[in-house]
C-alpha cells in the first residue's frame, strides 16, 4: 500500500464531504426535527459516502496482465498515440458515474517514467473530445522490460479536482492507490499495439480486479 495514502474503505479526500453532510443532517434533526428537509440531508449525507468509498481488492496473479485502474465502463477501445510518449498504442478508456468507486489504483508494476498534468475543459468525460481538451493528469510508468504504459485521469463534467500522489522516479505496484478524482471522470489508457484487449465496449469493469488487456511480446 502507498504510505501516502493509507485509507482503505473510505477515501480521506471524502472525509470533509462526509463530515460536513453528516453534521448538517445531524444538527436538524436534532434542532428542527424529522422532516421532509432532514431526510434529503440524510440521504445527501449517504450517497456522498457511498461515493468516496474505498474497498480493498484483490489483485490477480498474472505477470502480463494490465489491471483496470478504476471502476466504470468501457468506453472505448481504438488505436491512437500515446501522449506522453509520441508512440502508437491501444488505447483504453474506463468512464466512471457518480456511483463508480472513483479511487485510482495502479494497473502494472513499474516505475514512474513522467507525471504531466494539463489544465483544461471540463465537459463530460463520456465525449471522445474530453481525452484532449479536458483537465487532465497522465502517469507514465516503465515496466521491468522497458515498455511503458500511460494512464491518464481525465476530469468531467462536474469533476473539478484531479489528485495524483506519485511522482517521477517512485515505484508502482499493481493494484496501489495512486489518485483520486473528485465527482464523476474517466481515465484512459495507452498500452502497447501488442497488447491484447480482454474487455468489449460497454463492458463494466471493477478496478484492480478486471484485467483490461493481457502484454503480448515486444515487436
Amino acid at each position: 500500500m502507498n504510505p501516502k495514502y493509507p485509507h482503505p474503505i473510505l477515501a480521506r479526500e471524502g472525509w470533509p464531504f462526509i463530515g460536513v453532510t453528516f453534521a448538517v443532517a445531524l444538527l436538524w434533526t436534532l434542532f428542527v426535527g424529522f422532516g421532509f428537509v432532514a431526510a434529503i440531508l440524510w440521504v445527501l449525507c449517504v450517497l456522498v459516502t457511498q461515493f468516496f468509498r474505498d474497498p480493498a481488492r484483490e489483485v490477480p496473479a498474472m505477470a502480463d496482465a494490465v489491471l483496470s485502474p478504476v471502476d466504470g465502463r468501457i468506453v472505448k477501445i481504438e488505436q491512437s498515440v500515446n501522449p506522453t510518449t509520441g508512440e502508437d498504442a491501444l488505447m483504453i478508456s474506463v468512464f466512471m458515474n457518480i456511483f463508480n468507486v472513483h479511487c485510482q489504483r495502479s494497473p502494472v508494476d513499474g516505475i514512474v517514467e513522467d507525471v504531466q498534468y494539463h489544465p483544461g475543459k471540463f465537459m463530460n468525460a463520456d465525449l471522445d473530445k474530453a481525452s484532449t481538451e479536458n483537465e487532465r493528469n497522465a502517469v507514465t510508468a516503465r515496466l521491468a522490460d522497458g515498455t511503458r504504459i500511460t494512464f491518464v485521469q481525465v476530469a468531467g463534467l462536474v469533476a473539478r479536482r484531479i489528485l495524483c500522489y506519485v511522482q517521477k522516479g517512485d515505484e508502482l505496484k499493481k493494484g496501489q492507490r495512486y489518485g483520486f478524482i473528485r465527482f464523476g471522470s474517466r481515465v484512459d489508457m495507452y498500452l502497447p499495439l501488442t497488447a491484447t484487449p480482454c474487455v468489449t465496449i460497454g463492458e463494466k469493469v471493477l478496478g484492480t480486479e478486471t484485467i483490461l488487456a493481457k502484454l503480448g511480446p515486444k515487436a
